[in-house]
């Protein structure tokens, strides 16, 4: 069996395109087409069927997926075994990003080239509930972005972050040196999309204070979410240190209070399965964010 075709199949499977796939994984859309045709013919039937947009697993398709992920992730373990037999001179480090916290990781992913020039750096950027899913399963080595409580994975703490509320200028409340939940209940929001962590903390918060928001746009772009609210679509809840970026001629941003939301961010790790190219990463990671107290 060509582990590339698997490989190209459960992209399609997670991703539930064609196109997104191919656009993940760097190749046409035909090259994925032609290679998952070629394992549907090896292995004796269709294992996708198309329903409107959708895509949908038939029963000989789900025991593929879930095999085919445990098999990708055992010749990933593989490859990085051997390649570490001589150290950390080359192999694979798939690193998680959450769109958010790239600035925090891109002087690491400079100083790890350096380092370890023989190592294949990969970057996957996605919301912190997906990136927390990618590690657990074995997809991803490590991960930056939000840090849930209970999770079982391993966790490296960089930094507390606090939420904001961003208006419009002119929309702005005057005189206040923060806003509380309840005084947002009669304003459109512009969010991000649902497979955000800070979503559901948003809806929770609302809740929290009596009312569900009114959500006039949803996007997955920080600097997008930003421009919005500077045109006045809407008013955001965003991280102090993404709000940090907006313009603040076009925009004001107040702390929200009653209830206040915050949360971790950092480093998140399979313990049992961490490789030494991982360990590397992680080491230069604590040398340059040292744990502080929360």
């Amino acid at each position: 069996m060509d582990l590339r075709a698997l490989r190209y199949f459960v992209e399609v499977v997670h991703r539930n395109s064609f196109t997104r796939a191919a656009e993940a994984l760097y190749v046409t859309q035909p090259t994925i087409s032609k290679m998952v045709k070629g394992l549907e013919d090896e292995l004796g039937g269709p294992l996708l069927l198309r329903e409107g947009r959708k895509l949908q697993l038939t029963d000989a398709g789900r025991v593929v997926f879930e095999r085919g992920q445990a098999l990708l992730q055992e010749a990933s373990r593989l490859r990085q075994e051997v390649a570490e037999v001589d150290g950390i001179a080359r192999g694979t480090l798939s690193v998680g990003v959450s769109p958010t916290t790239g600035h925090y990781m891109a002087p690491i992913f400079a100083q790890y080239r350096k380092r370890y020039p023989g190592v294949q750096l990969q970057l996957h950027e996605r919301g912190a509930r997906a990136l927390e899913q990618a590690v657990a399963e074995g997809e991803i080595d490590v991960a930056m972005g939000l840090l849930r409580a209970g999770s079982p994975l391993a966790s490296l703490r960089i930094q507390t972050h606090h939420t904001v509320a961003v208006f419009a200028h002119a929309r702005a409340p005057q005189g206040q040196s923060q806003v509380r939940w309840r005084e947002l209940a009669a304003l459109p929001f512009v969010m991000y999309e649902s497979d955000f962590a800070l979503y559901e903390g948003v809806q929770s918060c609302c809740a929290q204070a009596g009312f569900v928001p009114q959500i006039a746009l949803q996007s997955r772009y920080w600097d997008l979410i930003g421009d919005l609210v500077a045109a006045d679509a809407g008013i955001a809840i965003m991280f102090d240190h993404v709000a940090s970026r907006f313009d603040p001629a076009q925009v004001r941003c107040l702390p929200v209070a009653e209830p206040t939301l915050s949360h971790d961010f950092g480093l998140t790790w399979r313990p049992q399965h961490l490789s030494k190219a991982a360990s590397a990463w992680l080491a230069l990671c604590q040398a340059r964010y040292p744990q502080t107290p929360a």
